[in-house]
Formats: structure tokens, sequence, C-alpha cells
């Protein structure tokens, strides 16, 4: 998610530091710098439910204001850090964004000199805040959803065969790797959860497949569950244990049981097991 919301994730803590009383920034500047989180905030939230749409379900225009939003939150990144890291005691620039910082740092150092001109570049960036936060409105891209189908769009990536997905073989085998080495004074048996994110249509589900299938035959049970946005927690109980043993749980999803019930069942279940 992190590529889909830019800098974001790292930006907005660093303006809320820039309002610390160690900057002895002006009052008007610490108002645009509210103005420009608050604005910031909302984008990316935006940007988030953009990321959970196929990229071919985004009209053009939504697809360039993400673009914009992102490279917007890069170059505050590299103004917020040039300014932080000239204050003793400060927080260092990202990593991510250090090589910007540097290959920036002679055009930003020189508008970056003064308190007073950190609040013009601030009133820039309000500028352009403002400008993507008037094209988010325009193109209704909070409203933004995924098609309604009859079909989930995950399905398909269900019976994708590995073999026909070019570059999949490398980024699968990382993850197997990080799923059952031994590293961090954890043993091969503890659980592991590993997280694979990105825009919608990238194939993760596919790839989270690929992995399973393969390491499958090392388990005497396993479930591959697929769950959505907004989950009917029930339903997903019910796949879990069909999976876990289809004999057993054949007529599971005609049964009334409870939630709690069905957790038990579970824990039952998987009571001893790896």
């Amino acid at each position: 998610m992190e590529f889909a919301t830019g800098a974001l994730g790292t930006l907005l803590p660093k303006l809320g530091q820039l309002l610390q009383d160690e900057y002895n920034l002006h009052k008007g500047v610490k108002k645009d710098i509210v103005f420009v989180t608050r604005e910031l905030e909302s984008m990316r939230a935006a940007l988030r439910d953009v990321g959970e749409v196929p990229q071919a379900q985004l009209k053009e225009a939504v697809k360039i204001w993400a673009r914009d939003v992102r490279e917007l939150s890069y170059d505050m990144e590299d103004i917020v850090d040039t300014f932080l890291v000239r204050v003793p005691g400060s927080e260092p620039p990202s990593k991510r964004s250090i090589k910007r910082f540097i290959k920036k740092m002679t055009t930003i150092v020189g508008k970056a000199q003064t308190l007073h001109e950190i609040g013009q570049a601030i009133k820039d960036i309000k500028e352009r805040v403002k400008d993507v936060a008037e094209r988010r409105d325009r193109y209704k891209v909070d409203a933004i959803t995924p098609t309604k189908t009859s079909v989930d769009p995950r399905i398909t990536a269900l019976y994708t065969k590995a073999a026909s997905l070019v570059g999949i073989d490398e980024p699968r085998e990382e993850l197997i790797s990080r799923l059952t080495r031994e590293h961090g004074g954890m043993s091969s048996a503890e659980q592991r959860i590993v997280t694979i994110v990105g825009f919608g249509g990238l194939g993760k589900t596919t790839l989270a497949k690929a992995v399973y299938d393969k390491l499958k035959p090392q388990f005497n049970c396993t479930a591959f569950v697929s769950v959505s946005r907004d989950p009917d927690i029930m339903k997903v109980l019910k796949d879990i244990l069909y999976e876990l043993d289809k004999k057993e749980y054949k007529d599971i999803h005609n049964t009334a049981l409870g939630q709690q019930h069905l957790t038990d069942l579970v824990h039952e279940f998987l009571k001893h097991k790896r």
C-alpha cells in the first residue's frame, strides 16, 4: 500500500513535527501546515481506495490524479526533509527519500535557507494541494468503487497456472523462504504471517496461490480462503472448515451454527497442529 499512497505515510508525521515549537514557525505558516495535513489525509484515504480498484476499471483522469498526488508527496517530503535536517536533533530523512534528497540538495537548500523561505515553500505546497484537491472533487475520486460483477475477479486468479506467469518464480521462492526459514529466534515450526500488498489487479492472489500450492504437500491439512474487504465472517469460517476437511464438513455451509460455535470448531480442528 505504501506504493499506492506515495510518500504520504512518512510525510504526514513530518508535517506534524514541523508544528512543534522548536521550529519557531510563524502562526500563519502553522495554519497552512494544518490545512495541508488535513487535505493530504483525505487524499491518502482516496489513494487507498483507488489502489483497491483494478487498473482496467479506472478512468485515465483518475490515474493521472493519483500519479500527481504521489509525485507531490515525494516533492513535499524532499522539501520537509531538507528543512528538518537543518535543525539539531531532528530525525534524518527516510531511507527511500535520501537519494532524491541528495539529488535535489543544491536546488532545495537554496529555497530553505531561512524560516521565511520555508514559510513560502509551505504556501506554494498549499496551492498545489488545493489544485489536486479540486481535481479530486471534479473527477469524483472519493466515489470510486470496484465495478460490481457476478463473479469475484479473484476467482480467476485461483485457477491461473503458475507456469504461465512470467517472473513469478523469484517472488514465490522469496515468500516461501520467509515462511519457512528460521530467523530472529523463531523456529521453523512457529506461526508465520507474510503480507502481500499492491494495486488491485497486480496478481497478489495468484502469487499467494502459487506459494500455497508449492507448500501444500508439506502439511496434513490446508486451507486457501479468499476474503473480501467487507467479509461475511460466518462464511469465511465455514469456508475454512470446508477447506480443512471436505469430508467432515461437506454440509457446513447448510448449517445454522453461530460465529462462536464455528470459531470453536476451527480451534478444535487445529489444536496441536502447526
